[in-house]
């Protein structure tokens, strides 16, 4: 790609937060979902267990998503999405890397493709075939229905989770407590940051198309979760916040910025994404969201807040402009 084509490619001020329709992606998002699960499982295949399955999860890099640094025996590999220049990466510490074109072309042959290469680089890896978290659960050996690459709402995709990334990060940093990274969970497709209350928490029941174990291992411990999801579900990408368990009176406290709502079906917190894209402050417009929806949470749950948050923490709810 020339300097001028990447330029190109580069947002202004302006459209940072670019629009990101639905209707205009789902079959990319959908191809794009099994992707990111088949590098996924290939992390959870090679590395140790880590609490809350933190271990599995892919991260924000400045072109797209990786697995970070993964081990193999004495070696070390890493796998990499270039949503910049629209291909995947496959990085050895001791043989050139292998890149696999991100183009329109069926999970069947992506699969295909991604298993001859680590073979190719002497890292054959198993891994179970079957897709979680989706009504489809068609092994991705057999998938050729999902075939749709689209470089532009990848592109636009990437730039919402890097901004979301950015601003989730600040919010992190005001909990002194037990948080995870903020971090993309290839199952449910979307990027989250966590903050626990240290307290145990009652036996998780359990989520759709996911085995039970995984939500009873992630779910260990009371949490405030804050993250960025495309909306397959809503028909929208959205933000959204949610406590486990869920603590009475949770639904009905007042959260902002005020296009945010509870959502009865979900069971969480919902800002829509457009709300936050179209508004003149969109960084506190999330913040906002997050650090409201916090409170709520660690205050109907009783958390020790003080314990938990920085001293002589501001009074984050009372800037006005996140009510604009």
């Amino acid at each position: 790609m020339t300097g001028t084509h990447l330029a190109n490619h580069l947002p202004s001020d302006s459209d940072a937060w670019p629009a990101l329709p639905l209707d205009a992606w789902q079959d990319t998002y959908l191809t794009l979902h099994r992707w990111t699960q088949i590098v996924g499982k290939i992390r959870l295949a090679v590395c140790p267990d880590v609490n809350h399955w933190w271990h599995t999860t892919l991260y924000l890099t400045a072109r797209g998503l990786t697995t970070g640094p993964m081990p193999y025996g004495s070696r070390t590999f890493q796998i990499d999405f270039d949503f910049v220049r629209h291909r995947l990466d496959v990085v050895t510490g001791d043989q050139d890397p292998i890149s696999i074109p991100l183009a329109p072309r069926s999970v069947a042959d992506f699969y295909r493709e991604m298993m001859a290469t680590l073979a190719k680089l002497r890292l054959p890896v198993s891994i179970w075939t079957t897709p979680v978290e989706v009504p489809d659960r068609t092994p991705f050996e057999d998938d050729h229905g999902h075939a749709s690459y689209d470089p532009e709402y990848a592109h636009r995709c990437w730039r919402i989770l890097s901004q979301a990334h950015r601003v989730l990060t600040e919010f992190r940093g005001r909990f002194l407590g037990k948080a995870s990274p903020v971090h993309f969970f290839w199952g449910s497709f979307d990027l989250a940051a966590t903050r626990f209350s240290g307290r145990p928490a009652p036996q998780h029941p359990g989520a759709p198309d996911l085995a039970r174990y995984v939500a009873v291992e992630a779910y260990s411990h009371e949490v405030s979760s804050c993250g960025f999801w495309p909306g397959a579900g809503l028909g929208a990408p959205a933000f959204y916040s949610y406590a486990y368990p869920e603590p009475q009176g949770f639904p009905r406290q007042v959260v902002y910025p005020t296009q945010a709502y509870y959502d009865d079906t979900f069971k969480e917190f919902i800002l829509p994404y457009d709300a936050v894209r179209t508004t003149t402050l969109p960084d506190d417009s999330l913040l906002a969201f997050a650090q409201t929806t916090y409170e709520a949470a660690a205050t109907t749950a009783n958390w020790d807040r003080d314990a938990l948050e920085r001293a002589q923490r501001p009074s984050w709810h009372t800037k006005a402009n996140w009510y604009r």
